[in-house]
């Protein structure tokens, strides 16, 4: 357990915060109104299906057929680039990263372009973190603000598909200033037969799950469907692939705000600080306690959860902590034999910290 806290920093500074934070605000009923189960359960059924998707062999069959038509070592690098910036908008920035980082590494490696591993690992964190901000399933911040502050799809959209745009452009700049060349992919091992039955089952709980997203359903009943699916489909095993120390966190934070929320000048101290300055203060706090719990934090001191959209989600940019799907790309690029971890680090800081300087002054101009 103490091994597995301390890999999980940030799920164990939330479970510290909710535990000091009891000490002003001892345990009560009122507890029970800080957990939104909605958004736990949600997280739950999205991270499962995904996973069931993954193990499926649907996005290793995608991605081959994709890169059939990949001739120029640019050409590949905005292909590995794009895929991150459009899949994180319906599996999640960090499922993106987890799936198509380590396929960019072997790419990259099948025709002799490992030169082009940290720019091209780097434009696909930035593309993965900016590319799910377009939908209200792309992250986690995302899927709980939308919920907590009730907003319907068409706010949604007209907030976030801006920048999301502005964020494509310029990916698709940056991907035009690497080193052109002719590639040739060598022949990778033989991929396996889909199973079709797994892959429309998991398909058709996933626009099940869209519609607890769109509530047009309610999510426990979707959540039970959704688990009974998995397992009469002998899929059972799935259940512990999901990612628990993700919801404890969230748990964690809930709890945390709750009790904030309750402490007369504490609130009134972050409420005046958040007033009028809700995307550049969810921003900062993004960088240094990532972009997820900032939503969650401070959307208990502020009714402008739009900005707050905008700002931890532009705030994922920056350090290397501010989106802990960074971290992802992070270890799975120095995991690699002849890896240059610093390198690294110094185009990632100046590759996000450029991306910031023109996606935050856009978001305020939105805000």
């Amino acid at each position: 357990m103490f091994a597995y806290l301390k890999r999980e920093k940030v799920l164990t500074v939330s479970l510290i915060l909710a535990a000091a934070s009891m000490f002003f605000v001892p345990p009560d009923r009122g507890y029970l109104d800080y957990i939104d189960l909605r958004v736990l359960g949600l997280l739950f059924s999205l991270m499962l299906l995904v996973r069931g998707f993954q193990r499926a062999g649907l996005f290793d069959l995608l991605t081959d057929r994709l890169f059939g038509s990949v001739h120029s070592s640019r050409q590949l690098a905005l292909t590995l680039v794009l895929l991150c910036f459009f899949t994180s908008m319906i599996i999640t920035n960090d499922v993106a990263l987890i799936t198509f980082v380590p396929f960019a590494l072997l790419a990259l490696d099948r025709c002799g372009r490992k030169d082009l591993a940290i720019p091209v690992v780097v434009l696909q964190t930035v593309a993965a973190n900016l590319g799910s901000m377009a939908t209200p399933i792309g992250n986690p911040q995302n899927l709980y603000l939308f919920s907590a502050y009730d907003m319907d799809i068409g706010t949604f959209l007209r907030l976030m598909l801006p920048p999301a745009a502005l964020a494509l452009m310029l990916l698709a700049g940056a991907a035009a200033l690497l080193p052109a060349g002719p590639v040739q992919m060598r022949p990778g091992p033989a991929a396996g037969p889909i199973p079709r039955r797994d892959v429309a089952v998991y398909g058709a709980l996933f626009v099940l799950d869209l519609l607890v997203v769109f509530r047009v359903l309610h999510w426990l009943p979707a959540l039970v469907i959704t688990v009974a699916g998995v397992v009469l489909l002998g899929k059972g095993q799935l259940l512990g692939r999901v990612d628990y120390g993700l919801l404890l966190t969230f748990v964690g934070f809930f709890v945390f705000v709750g009790n904030l929320g309750r402490i007369g000048p504490v609130r009134e101290l972050v409420s005046g600080l958040l007033t009028g300055r809700e995307v550049v203060m969810s921003t900062l706090f993004s960088q240094a306690m990532s972009n997820v719990p900032a939503a969650i934090l401070l959307s208990g001191f502020t009714e402008n959860g739009g900005a707050l959209l905008l700002g931890t989600n532009v705030g994922g940019l920056g350090t290397l902590i501010a989106s802990m799907a960074s971290l992802i790309s992070y270890k799975l690029y120095a995991a690699q034999p002849g890896a240059r971890p610093g390198k690294y680090f110094a185009a990632f800081t100046l590759c996000n910290l450029a991306f910031l300087a023109v996606l935050l002054p856009f978001s305020l101009l939105i805000s």
